[in-house]
């Protein structure tokens, strides 16, 4: 277990220790860039903060759009390396016995929302796998969305192929049902959380075409495909709602008026303080509203809440401030 930050190639070895503790598929081969992207070294302190055997966690007070309304609940970013693997595209059960080429790090982002609309709870849970290495991995594996309420629940998953990703979708209603079809190679809106975390000096900026989040697709019932985008990087300008100096916004604006900003440190390891998603909100709602889903960070910690899972271990959830 990592006590100092070792030279990257030694750290991504290291991996091979932890992948154990961390929490339909053709061989992938790392296609051209297709995106405007930058790869660059991870820096020397990654490996003592990733690859200590613990995952970072952070709680968010969430106000989400649906229906119309503004619905206030909680959000939750859980970030983690471990081993993936290339063939199967799933977490690696023994990496030690995983043949080197089968092997990815990578950079997973469990990203929870929970809130109530009415009398009854949506809960949204998308896991995007990023290599850590993005010069040899140019793009994302894999990115599964699953949304439940009473209602029902729907299902998305993409996996990367050699030149698009496979889409597997699932829903509980008839003009949407279950389909397998693909998608052409492109930059994900839920991937560009991690890179943001591994480079946010090499996030693409300017015009660019970009698949909108999953979780976001699916509640507005959209298509699944590329968009047109204008994308910025920049200082964020001060205020008092993350109570913390040095900050850098990063913006999406597509040309059909949605947004979304992700406010972060400027400094590594650039941890994630909120973000704000804005846009006609029409399903269920008794009249199309322009809202914005807003996010800020309550608390941060690093946990291998993987052991933590018996009732004594309730007291993580009150230091989160997470309800139960």
């Amino acid at each position: 277990m990592l006590r100092s930050s070792p030279p990257l190639i030694l750290g991504l070895h290291l991996l091979l220790l932890l992948g154990g503790a961390n929490c339909s598929s053709s061989p992938t081969e790392a296609p051209a860039e297709t995106t405007a992207t930058k790869a660059a070294p991870l820096p020397p302190e990654f490996g003592a903060y990733w690859f200590q055997g613990k995952a970072e966690l952070t709680s968010y007070d969430l106000e989400q759009a649906r229906y119309g309304e503004i619905h206030k609940g909680e959000a939750a970013l859980i970030f983690v390396t471990e081993d993936f693997s290339r063939r199967k595209q799933v977490k690696l059960d023994n990496p030690a016995q995983a043949p080197a080429s089968d092997k990815v790090p990578v950079l997973k982002l469990n990203f929870e929302k929970k809130f109530l609309t009415g009398i009854y709870p949506y809960s949204i849970l998308t896991s995007t796998f990023t290599p850590l290495e993005l010069g040899t991995d140019p793009h994302t594996l894999k990115v599964s969305t699953s949304v439940q309420e009473w209602c029902g629940h729907i299902f998305t998953q993409l996996n990367l192929r050699k030149k698009e990703y496979a889409v597997s979708q699932k829903s509980y209603f008839e003009s949407e049902g279950d389909s397998e079809t693909t998608l052409p190679l492109a930059l994900l809106e839920d991937e560009l959380w991690s890179r943001l975390r591994l480079n946010p000096a090499g996030l693409p900026t300017g015009s660019l075409r970009i698949v909108p989040a999953t979780a976001y697709i699916r509640l507005q019932h959209l298509p699944l495909q590329a968009e047109a985008a204008t994308a910025t990087l920049a200082a964020a300008p001060a205020s008092n709602r993350f109570k913390a100096t040095g900050l850098q916004v990063y913006k999406l604006t597509y040309t059909s008026g949605r947004s979304l900003a992700i406010y972060f440190e400027s400094v590594f390891p650039h941890r994630i303080l909120g973000w704000d998603e804005t846009y006609l909100d029409k399903p269920g709602a008794k009249e199309p509203r322009q809202l914005t889903t807003r996010a800020t960070r309550k608390r941060s910690l690093q946990l291998d809440y993987w052991r933590t899972h018996n009732n004594e271990h309730l007291n993580w959830r009150d230091s989160l401030g997470l309800s139960r």
